[in-house]
């Protein structure tokens, strides 16, 4: 089936072509005995060793070292709800991924439906044959509900990549750019435009490294979120009883009003009039794609450190340089669950590889650095066994 869209001449299509993945075996195939141990007879034994003591599939499974990359399809990258289908490029993407810097096996699992119940229970009932679940571009609120029930009903890790791959490096770049301007975390005055799931989750991260919940102010479309504010959902409730202590009512422009940090994770354009009432020295992290919140060259005349999610500016908050090394971490200490401090260790892992060289424009790695992803996993696992969720 053709399509006007579709170029075989672009580098894109051509690279597409076929998928970016396939299955390959570990295991020679070659002779009538290779058959025999890899197959039946030989496989049954292992079976019924597994079937005995369920923690030998670890050992002598895929399971331990593979994770499902699951989608809905429900917000895809920045064209939003364009479905499963559609969705299985990206999936396909995170999987190699996975792959090329951590060596982790992933498999892409692109589900029909968009109803809560029905994605926690396929999921629960995929489970046995993963060793993680990484939940990837579910929309907001339904996303808060499906890793929460899916982290409550199974014994891996399940982490939903888009809140906690973007918050764990917020907060590496944070803590990097605070230290790069002689400033501690506790002292800064963050404000935060964006209450999806990256905004919920980077609000959470950034307490949980160090920022004062009560120096923090969230603003999603209809402005500040706080105690003033009725018909709140469940999740921006919580975030009004947490920050945002002085009470602040507004939008976008009285939330920046002498804040020290603009974090945007909403995608709406921020006025320049907005960022010039910043505090001197500050920071803006305008992280939507492909524009930005605030264009990079606007936010520069106004603050000392300035990072986007693009690859084309300095200082890319890009989730592979968290993800990858979080799974591997987590699946090498045999983690059943993946804790706030194993998130804020990976934050701390990521803003130590250029601990030593930071400057305006490199505050954190380079996604293709090949010191992060091992970083990351050693200080996980460890992070792991220390908060007493290991196997």
């Amino acid at each position: 089936m053709s399509s006007s869209i579709v170029d075989p001449a672009d580098p894109v299509f051509r690279l597409h072509r076929g998928g970016k993945m396939a299955v390959a075996s570990t295991v020679p195939l070659t002779s009538r005995e290779d058959l025999s141990l890899a197959y039946t007879p030989g496989v049954a034994r292992v079976c019924e060793a597994i079937a005995a003591d369920p923690g030998v599939a670890d050992d002598y499974t895929w399971a331990a070292h593979t994770v499902a990359v699951v989608t809905d399809g429900s917000a895809v990258l920045g064209l939003g709800n364009i479905g499963p289908r559609a969705a299985l490029p990206v999936m396909e993407g995170k999987a190699v991924l996975f792959k090329q810097f951590a060596g982790v096996d992933a498999v892409p699992v692109c589900l029909d439906t968009q109803d809560v119940d029905e994605i926690v229970a396929v999921v629960r009932a995929l489970a046995p044959s993963f060793g993680g679940i990484n939940l990837e571009d579910i929309s907001a609120p339904r996303c808060f509900e499906v890793e929460r029930r899916l982290d409550e009903a199974l014994d891996i890790p399940v982490f939903h990549d888009d809140q906690h791959g973007t918050a764990i490096v917020v907060l590496a770049a944070l803590r990097n750019a605070a230290t790069l301007l002689n400033r501690k975390l506790g002292d800064l005055r963050v404000a935060v435009s964006g209450a999806g799931a990256a905004g919920v989750a980077v609000t959470k991260m950034l307490v949980a490294g160090g920022v004062d919940p009560d120096q923090v102010v969230v603003c999603d479309s209809k402005g500040i979120i706080g105690r003033h504010r009725a018909g709140l959902t469940d999740t921006k409730a919580e975030l009004a009883a947490m920050t945002n202590a002085d009470g602040r009512e507004g939008d976008i422009a009285e939330a920046l009003r002498g804040a020290d940090v603009l974090i945007g994770v909403s995608g709406g354009q921020i006025p320049e009039q907005a960022v010039a009432g910043m505090a001197a020295g500050g920071i803006v992290f305008a992280l939507a794609n492909p524009t930005p919140e605030v264009h990079p060259e606007v936010a520069a005349r106004h603050v000392a450190v300035v990072a986007t999610g693009r690859s084309d500016y300095p200082n890319q908050i890009n989730n592979v340089l968290a993800f990858p090394g979080v799974f591997r971490g987590a699946l090498d200490a045999r983690a059943t669950r993946i804790t706030d401090g194993m998130k804020v260790a990976a934050a701390d892992a990521i803003a130590g590889v250029v601990a030593e060289s930071l400057t305006a424009e490199a505050i954190v790695p380079s996604p293709l650095d090949p010191r992060v992803a091992p970083a990351v996993a050693e200080a996980v696992a460890e992070a792991a066994r220390r908060d007493g969720v290991t196997r």
